[in-house]
């Protein structure tokens, strides 16, 4: 089946970039309307315009100025981006962005912040909404309705995620670690972490896990880097921030990808549920056929033996179907003819549209699955064709 053009852009560009947890998904971003650009040329070169040059005129991978590259790049309004300390002036109210850390003796703030400006034509409170609501007390904005991100400078020379050596500090933290605390602290979910060097879009709610993007400014430099600079545009130009429905604009698209993954878990879950209970099936019809002598030992020595077994299989299963479909193992054909999941799915369903009688007396799955098991755990090769042993991987995981 032909895989979704958009959907493949944006799968792409998620695979260059790695994202660390969850940020942004791709069917979110579809429903957002989100598309990447694939004439991304101009707004390309406005990014290495905007870039310092050495004196042989060849562009230094560094954001010096950001005012100026999300004005001239992602076309922000000099308004849209305020500095922290000037906000006071404007009449903005950033008493609720500063955290005092007492047992550390500091406090954390943001370098800038991105206000979300309402419309001059916001619906007014009518006489009768008022006599109805007399009696409470006015809902104040949260400060996620407040500001659509804040954003947190670091000098170019300091590794996002190595604790500064500062010996004044008394929290000796990453440059990441603190903005995450920031943006949890202050209820503004999302952020920019940047250096210079790197740009991190950082996804941090209250109470939930946290995930960012590091967009590498060398890597979008390069024309091999425009996917992930045209990514980068598409996540943060004026129009995805400020000026589109609400519900096509970033902070919703993050929400929205968080509900997405809700949901692709629960119905994994119910997948997983439903391949054990076919498995325990399976097995119970096998030990009738031995008149109980198959199970019998182990039921009666540890009846949970035989559940967490086909559960660990159903696990491995997930994982290697997971790196199958990332393309992490082999693509030789020794591998991807004899051994794959994925070809033996596609096998056993070719063979059950031909004998659909038959298919409850075949025996080869089950040995051919617990022979890619042992060759993933103690390695194999065959000519050209070798996978390396995970147990011989340091800190491997344990499969």
């Amino acid at each position: 089946m032909a895989r979704d053009p958009e959907l493949t852009a944006h799968l792409e560009w998620l695979g260059y970039i790695q994202p660390v947890g969850l940020v942004v998904s791709a069917p979110a971003l579809l429903q957002a309307q989100a598309h990447v650009n694939s004439n991304v040329i101009p707004q390309h070169q406005r990014f290495l315009a905007c870039l310092p040059v050495d004196k042989d005129d060849e562009v230094i991978p560094q954001i010096e100025d950001f005012s100026a590259f999300v004005r001239q790049v992602l076309d922000w309004s000099e308004t849209d981006l305020v500095a922290f300390d000037d906000a006071a002036k404007l009449g903005i109210d950033v008493s609720g962005l500063e955290v005092v850390l007492p047992e550390y003796n500091e406090t954390l703030r943001p370098t800038w912040i991105v206000p979300e400006f309402k419309s001059a034509g916001a619906k007014a409170v009518t006489p009768t909404d008022a006599s109805a609501t007399a009696s409470t007390e006015p809902k104040q904005p949260s400060n996620a309705e407040r500001f659509v991100m804040l954003i947190q400078q670091v000098p170019t020379d300091q590794d996002l995620d190595e604790a500064q050596e500062e010996t004044d500090r008394r929290w000796h933290a990453s440059p990441h670690a603190r903005f995450e605390r920031l943006l949890r602290e202050t209820q503004v979910p999302a952020g920019l972490l940047i250096n210079g060097r790197q740009l991190r879009l950082v996804y941090a709610p209250r109470g939930e896990t946290s995930g960012y993007l590091t967009f590498n400014v060398d890597e979008m430099v390069s024309v091999a880097g425009r996917p992930m600079f045209a990514a980068l545009h598409m996540l943060l130009n004026s129009d995805r921030l400020f000026n589109l429905e609400k519900k096509q604009r970033l902070p919703s698209i993050l929400v929205e990808s968080r509900k997405y993954q809700n949901i692709v878990s629960t119905q994994l879950a119910q997948q997983v549920m439903a391949a054990m209970y076919e498995l325990l099936r399976g097995f119970q019809a096998a030990d009738d056929q031995w008149n109980g002598k198959l199970l019998r030992d182990v039921l009666a020595s540890n009846p949970q033996h035989v559940y967490h077994g086909l559960l660990t299989i159903l696990m491995r299963s997930v994982f290697i179907l997971y790196a199958e479909d990332r393309n992490l193992l082999s693509n030789h054909p020794v591998y991807t003819s004899y051994y794959s999941i994925t070809g033996l799915f596609e096998r056993l369903r070719a063979d059950a549209g031909q004998y659909p009688d038959t298919m409850d007396q075949r025996y080869g799955a089950w040995a051919q699955l617990l022979t890619l098991f042992r060759m993933i755990y103690e390695g194999g090769n065959h000519g050209e064709f070798s996978i390396p042993p995970i147990c011989s991987i340091p800190n491997a995981i344990r499969f």
